[in-house]
């Protein structure tokens, strides 16, 4: 992977046509040939398709974070307490509806060698090892060689992540305090008003709704469903950046992904993870109110994965983040907890590792639009690049609701030269305040 002042050339600098959103030029680029007016993305040549439509069937197969998402949280931590803190508890899991076996089968008799085009083939050789490792994964939860897997598909902590995330914990302070005083009633209001007016702009904008209270996580998008937690509670602050940074992100790259020829920038090419979330971060910040415990989190994930991966228990991982580092008690318990998922899951560490690279390549010049093409990783946009003079790469259909405020280039420019340990908020947007 690249690291932080490594994109020295993300993409050639041209223009395409505003994205739909109304907003006026907003400057997305063609990442290498003049377009005056919105293209359709041409096929894919013949072998290069069938792969790539393989691939993403496949990979809708492995929904791993749901296979990784514990259940009954609320029970969990009730154990937890119960025992003092001292105990770990067990974390139960939904299985997966599926042959793995068969799975790795079909995904192992690909002709990738046959692939007509080198970019092409090189990025669908590096989906297809992704998820052989997404396998891998799923089958070691809970054995000793999860780790291992984990480590293989999102990487160790680097010890410049780990110096950095221990400095955010050491010098950034919490925000403003304020009520968690919305609940499911507020955010179900805010996402399906969110999900129209996205519809407004694109008629066939679609993603599926589901509220659980049985899930890991207060927001979540996984495989096209956006899951809410039945018993979120969150500051009305707070309601629109996190629809932002699962909507405006997630949901709107898929939705961008779909126009693409080349179906993994729907799913998802290889590697996607740290750009994504490190874009849903930057998208809290651009939409008005990334609080300092909210980067204290992702710096305490970066923590909490690395004494995971070496073999620290739960309650160690908790004891460290509620008491050294001074993270409340329910968010040190839900980092604990999500860093022993499956055994010890480093894929935590991609939010701040994703962050830290993304303000990089902005430093450096980077288009922001051109992120939104789909779900890809930071080094692919070489890549991509040559797709476009192909014709297999379009402009993004849409941007994130955020891009249309009258003061987001500001914000935007002010990312350029904001190090990701300044990159926070101490007050709520003036709409927000009594």
């Amino acid at each position: 992977m690249e690291r932080a002042g490594g994109y020295s050339r993300a993409v050639r600098i041209a223009r395409w046509p505003a994205a739909r959103g109304g907003c006026g030029p907003s400057g997305v680029p063609a990442l290498s040939a003049a377009v005056r007016e919105r293209p359709v993305a041409k096929p894919l040549p013949p072998v290069a398709e069938r792969v790539d439509a393989s691939l993403a069937a496949l990979d809708a197969r492995l929904d791993w974070l749901l296979a990784l998402s514990p259940v009954d949280g609320v029970g969990l931590w009730k154990a937890f307490d119960a025992s003092g803190r001292r105990d770990e508890p067990v974390l139960r899991y939904v299985d997966l509806d599926a042959d793995l076996p068969a799975t790795r089968a079909a995904l192992d008799a690909l002709p990738i060698a046959d692939i007509e085009s080198p970019a092409l083939q090189a990025l669908l050789a590096e989906k297809q090892r992704e998820l052989g490792r997404m396998i891998d994964l799923v089958e070691q939860r809970d054995r000793p060689g999860f780790v291992d897997a984990s480590v293989a598909l999102f990487g160790a902590i680097e010890p410049e992540l780990l110096a950095l995330a221990e400095r955010i914990l050491g010098t950034v302070g919490v925000s403003e305090p304020l009520p968690a005083d919305c609940g499911i009633e507020v955010v179900r209001q805010a996402v399906d008003a969110e999900i129209e007016w996205y519809r407004a702009q694109a008629p066939d904008f679609h993603i599926d709704v589901v509220v659980d209270t049985d899930i890991s996580s207060m927001l979540m998008v996984s495989h096209g469903t956006f899951y809410i937690d039945g018993n979120i509670r969150l500051p009305a602050a707070r309601v629109q950046p996190l629809i932002q940074h699962e909507i405006g992100t997630h949901v709107v790259t898929r939705h961008n992904g779909r126009q693409q020829a080349l179906r993994q920038l729907e799913v998802g090419l290889a590697h996607y993870d740290p750009m994504q979330e490190g874009l849903g971060v930057l998208g809290e910040y651009l939409s008005g109110y990334l609080p300092g415990e909210r980067l204290r989190i992702l710096a305490a994930r970066v923590v909490a994965t690395e004494m995971a991966a070496r073999g620290e228990c739960l309650p160690e991982i908790f004891a460290c983040l509620h008491e050294a580092h001074e993270l409340a008690t329910d968010d040190a318990f839900d980092v604990a907890v999500r860093a022993r998922r499956g055994g010890g899951l480093t894929k935590d560490a991609v939010y701040l590792r994703g962050i830290r690279d993304l303000l990089a390549y902005l430093a450096a010049g980077g288009e922001f639009d051109a992120l939104f093409l789909g779900k890809f990783a930071l080094p692919q946009l070489e890549l991509l690049d040559a797709l476009v003079d192909d014709g297999w790469i379009v402009p993004p259909d849409l941007l994130p609701r955020y891009a249309c405020a009258p003061d987001f280039h500001t914000r935007l420019d002010a990312c350029r030269r904001t190090p990701v340990e300044r990159l926070y908020q101490t007050h709520r947007p003036p709409e927000h305040c009594a």
